[in-house]
C-alpha cells in the first residue's frame, strides 16, 4: 500500500473528510509566477533565434515557448538590433522581468530602414531586406570647369 493509500484510511478511520488542499486554479495560477522566479533566480527562457538568408535579404527567427506577442520587442540602435521579451505579470503592471535577450550586429549591405517584424504562429519573424543598387554607395564623378 502506498503512503497516501495509507494517509487516506488514516483519515477515514478517524473521521476525517478527505481534503484537496491544491486546486487546479492554484496550480494554474502558479505556473507563470514560477517561471517568473526561475527568471529573476538567473535562469532564462529557452529563445532559439535562427538566421535565414533569403534572396530578398534576411530574416530572423525567434521562437521563444509560451511567450506572448505582446511580450517581444524589436529595438535598433543604429546597426544593433536588440531582440528581448518580458513578463508582466498584467499588461497595466510598470514592473517587467526580462524573460530573453538577444543582441545582433548587423552587417553593412542590409537596408535598416525598411525592417519590420511579423508575428507568425509562434515565431517572431524579423525582415530586413538588402540595400538596393540605387541606394548602395557609388563614387561620385568629378567635373572639371
Amino acid at each position: 500500500m502506498l503512503v497516501q493509500d495509507l494517509k487516506y484510511v488514516w483519515y477515514i478511520k478517524k473521521g476525517i473528510p478527505s481534503m484537496n488542499l491544491i486546486s487546479k486554479d492554484f496550480i494554474r495560477n502558479i505556473v507563470p509566477q514560477l517561471d517568473l522566479l526561475n527568471t529573476l533566480g538567473g535562469g532564462i527562457a529557452q529563445a532559439a533565434m535562427r538566421i535565414d538568408k533569403q534572396e530578398q535579404g534576411v530574416v530572423v527567427h525567434v521562437a521563444a515557448p509560451s511567450v506572448q506577442p505582446e511580450n517581444f520587442h524589436v529595438v535598433l540602435n543604429e546597426n544593433v538590433l536588440t531582440v528581448f521579451a518580458e513578463f508582466r505579470h498584467s499588461p497595466e503592471d510598470k514592473l517587467a522581468a526580462p524573460l530573453f535577450s538577444r543582441v545582433l550586429q548587423l552587417p553593412a549591405g542590409l537596408d535598416l530602414t525598411r525592417i519590420d517584424a511579423v508575428f507568425e504562429g509562434q515565431e517572431l519573424h524579423v525582415r530586413i531586406p538588402y540595400l538596393t543598387a540605387s541606394s548602395k554607395s557609388r563614387e561620385i564623378d568629378i567635373k572639371q570647369r
